[in-house]
């Protein structure tokens, strides 16, 4: 999966289960805040990543999420439980998990058989 496409979904999950508002998600692994900000409720998503400049827009119903990156012009399902995501990207044909624990978000990606950590 793409960086910024995996810096998207952090902070979008991160977002949905920490309940924080953010303009921004930390990137360990770039080293780097990835500036992205909107609209994150549990019947909605849209925002914005201004490094890519693309929205990532979708619809929910609080726990099943299903999003498009216009930057990858790919779909993201997404689903919540508890502290915990999950979900498919098929821009990169790959699932991937994660936690939620306070600011911290620990994200891994299938298709690159790799942890990833970011901060909300």
């Amino acid at each position: 999966m793409k960086s910024n496409s995996r810096a998207a979904i952090a902070y979008i999950a991160g977002r949905l289960i920490s309940g924080r508002n953010s303009n921004a998600v930390y990137d360990y692994s770039q080293g780097k805040y990835v500036q992205i900000a909107g609209t994150v409720t549990t019947g909605r998503v849209q925002v914005f990543d201004y490094e890519q400049g693309a929205h990532i827009s979708g619809t929910g119903n609080g726990t099943r999420f299903s999003l498009f990156h216009y930057g990858e012009s790919s779909h993201i399902l997404l689903t919540i439980s508890g502290h915990n995501f999950k979900g498919f990207d098929y821009g990169s044909g790959s699932h991937f998990q994660g936690t939620v624990r306070g600011q911290a978000v620990q994200f891994y990606d299938y298709s690159d058989g790799a942890y990833f950590n970011f901060q909300i």
